[in-house]
């Protein structure tokens, strides 16, 4: 009798995006080890096919992974090695909190796992090791599809897209954004199978996978984590007795938020104390706003070059901060969103005007969609002023933009369940569900918004003088399409379907291949971060002095820092890796007095933007003293430094070779000393200097 009323609960409770009484699927569809192994097997050639590309054009993942993420990784990988627990960073803006950055990966499983097993990774088994996070996603919606027994087919695509689509590939470089991406959607199983079988160890499985997700403490695990609080009570509002379901829950729920909590608590009030004293306490709306996702680049969905996207001469011309009248902070990596030319087609023809997006069983994914487009698109909508103040959490974020993320994972589900459908049902018939004048209607509108769209596009790109290029990228795509449909028209056939699935899978595949991996959004030569692997001739000598000049100074009881400036992105956190002790970096989370008191820039990259305020006027001044300051590694001649910097008069170079100059400030001040009074004095007033 337990047995049978198990069996329908599940019948009537299969997971949050699942209907009421699912109907059973046609024997093609159904999964079973087989099917799940062929499955999971596609998407690890998929995979691989990836990693050997990037491998092949003997590139990396490019900008923060290496510029920022890599070298943390390596501090980690360090001082394991060493046998010390890295919770403060002496290398980084003269001394980090490195327990409270939700970038430093110290609290993230996995990496401290590389850490541990293989220290001295190299940024290609980085690369991998991160590639791995998203696989691991795909697995996970593969699971959601085999849960839901829509098909393996569709289930790959969906994979696939998960992985490598729009946001995902486009902006790989922020490796923290696609931790809590890839993980995700194991969350979500797992909170499914949780819910509906009341299983404790599913409970602990999603405490554990959700609370990983959350400690990457960014804006894509804090929407994630709201949609699987919204998951439970979808789940609970649609079922019989609402009141009845959540009681019968209530243990597990509960077992959730304790386990979870004891994951995060002490990460997060870690950081949440950092903040307070931080350069980012919050995001005002002005600032947030400007991250938004311009509506026009919804085009690239299935156009991916409509912009310049993918120019190799970095020649982007569509919505960004250097083609909006309106403040715009976006770049074409943050606008880009190819989900796969076939794919987009599905939506468009089988979803909005076939009518398949309002499906029971694919609803909650359009919702998901919808409502993560909304949220993306920011200032251009009404919906983010409205939501900004009165949901707590998004102050602390400053792009609405990093939503696409989410619609990247419903875009592929609703074009792999759509595929499902063709598999199982064959070509769209709205006339027949919904009389022909509501099917003209709906498909007029389809077109309608698709010209609209095109419209605005071309005439953006004409303002630029770019039309042609834009009609060019068009073109392509629509003759993808049109042979994209010949393939679902030709096996429209119920005993061609599969076989015409299958290939229109592949294709996307190989399309999502083509453009989305080692592109110019996500890969650059090896060779760029040569100061992590094998250093160039004026590298390694300008490290040889370096390394004595500070041995040296060790020796004769002192420990001084260095500041490195004005050096190609990799410099700006290569202290880390190199250990060296640095008063500047590049981080956008600093400690607010320090980044005041010394004038630090959004990157030590850029000259121009170091400050000089009045209380650290000089490299030789006072508080450059106070800092332990000694050497000058900068990227020209102190003769030929910008207007607005100090040229120090005693500064003798050591080294000069390619376009690096490192300069000897002279002995700094102890690190350590006894105070012999007191004075008391406001922080700001001393910084400020009034």
């Amino acid at each position: 009798m337990n047995r049978l009323k198990t069996s329908a609960s599940k019948g009537k409770h299969a997971g949050c995006y699942a209907p009421a009484a699912p109907a059973p699927a046609p024997a093609r569809d159904s999964w079973n080890t087989v099917t799940t192994l062929l499955a999971c097997a596609s998407l690890l050639a998929f995979t691989l096919i990836a990693l050997l590309v990037w491998h092949l054009r003997g590139a990396v993942v490019p900008w923060d992974s290496k510029n920022q993420f890599y070298p943390m990784f390596r501090f980690l990988a360090d001082s394991f090695a060493a046998g010390d627990l890295p919770l403060w960073n002496p290398y980084h803006f003269s001394g980090y909190p490195t327990v409270a950055d939700p970038q430093s990966g110290l609290f993230t499983p996995t990496l401290v796992l590389l850490a541990l097993i293989c220290p001295s990774a190299s940024m290609e088994t980085y690369d991998i090791w991160i590639m791995a996070h998203l696989f691991a996603g795909g697995l996970g919606v593969i699971a959601l599809f085999r849960r839901r027994q829509w098909g393996a087919i569709g289930a790959v695509l969906a994979a696939m897209i998960f992985m490598l689509g729009g946001p995902a590939a486009a902006r790989l470089q922020h490796t923290g954004m696609i931790m809590s991406y890839a993980a995700f959607p194991l969350a979500l199983w797992s909170l499914e199978v949780a819910l509906e079988r009341r299983s404790l160890a599913a409970g602990l499985a999603f405490a554990a996978v959700a609370s990983f997700m959350a400690l990457g403490r960014d804006q894509v695990a804090f929407l994630a984590c709201g949609l699987c609080l919204i998951v439970v009570l979808w789940d609970c509002l649609r079922a019989p007795a609402p009141l009845r379901w959540l009681v019968a829950r209530l243990p597990l729920l509960a077992m959730i938020a304790v386990a979870g909590m004891a994951i995060i608590a002490v990460p997060a009030l870690l950081t949440l104390q950092f903040l307070h004293a931080s350069n980012r306490p919050g995001i005002a709306f002005g600032v947030a706003a400007t991250g938004s996702l311009s509506p026009l680049n919804v085009i690239t969905l299935f156009s991916p070059n409509f912009f310049g996207s993918l120019n190799a001469d970095y020649s982007y011309f569509g919505p960004g901060y250097d083609t909006s009248d309106a403040p715009d902070w976006t770049d074409r990596a943050i606008n880009y969103m190819f989900i796969g030319t076939l794919p987009a087609l599905l939506i468009v023809w089988h979803g909005l005007a076939g009518g398949r997006l309002a499906a029971n069983k694919l609803r909650a994914v359009a919702v998901l969609g919808g409502a993560a487009l909304l949220y993306a698109l920011g200032n251009h909508t009404p919906v983010f002023a409205a939501i900004y103040d009165a949901l707590p959490g998004i102050a602390l974020y400053r792009r609405p933009a990093d939503a696409t993320f989410l619609l990247n994972l419903a875009s592929g589900m609703a074009a792999g369940y759509l595929l499902h459908r063709y598999v199982a049902h064959g070509l769209p018939a709205p006339v027949a569900r919904l009389g022909k004048p509501a099917t003209l209607l709906l498909v007029a509108a389809t077109l309608g918004l698709l010209a609209v769209l095109l419209g605005a596009g071309l005439m953006f790109s004409a303002k630029t003088g770019r039309q042609a290029q834009s009609l060019q990228s068009l073109a392509l795509a629509g003759g993808l399409a049109l042979g994209g449909a010949a393939i679902l028209l030709g096996g429209a056939r119920a005993q061609l379907r599969p076989a015409a699935a299958a290939v229109f899978a592949a294709i996307s595949g190989g399309e999502i291949l083509v453009y989305n991996a080692a592109s110019g959004l996500n890969a650059e030569p090896a060779g760029i971060y040569s100061i992590y692997g094998a250093p160039t001739a004026a590298e390694a000598g300008a490290l040889d002095v370096l390394r004595r000049e500070i041995a040296r100074r060790q020796a004769e009881g002192a420990r001084p820092r260095v500041e490195i400036l004005g050096l190609p992105g990799p410099w700006m956190n290569a202290a880390l890796a190199l250990k060296l002790e640095d008063t500047l970096g590049y981080n956008p989370l600093r400690i607010m007095d320090y980044a005041h008191a010394i004038g630090v820039g959004d990157n030590a990259g850029d000259m121009n933007l170091r400050r000089f305020p009045d209380i650290f006027r000089s490299w030789q001044g006072k508080l450059a003293g106070l800092l332990g300051l000694e050497y000058l590694v900068i990227d020209r001649p102190l003769q030929k430094l910008p207007r607005h910097m100090p040229r120090p008069s005693h500064a003798r170079l050591i080294f000069s070779g390619g376009k690096i100059f490192v300069y000897a400030l002279g002995p700094a001040a102890p690190r350590a000393s006894f105070a012999t009074r007191l004075h008391l004095a406001d922080t700001r007033t001393v910084i400020e200097g009034t």
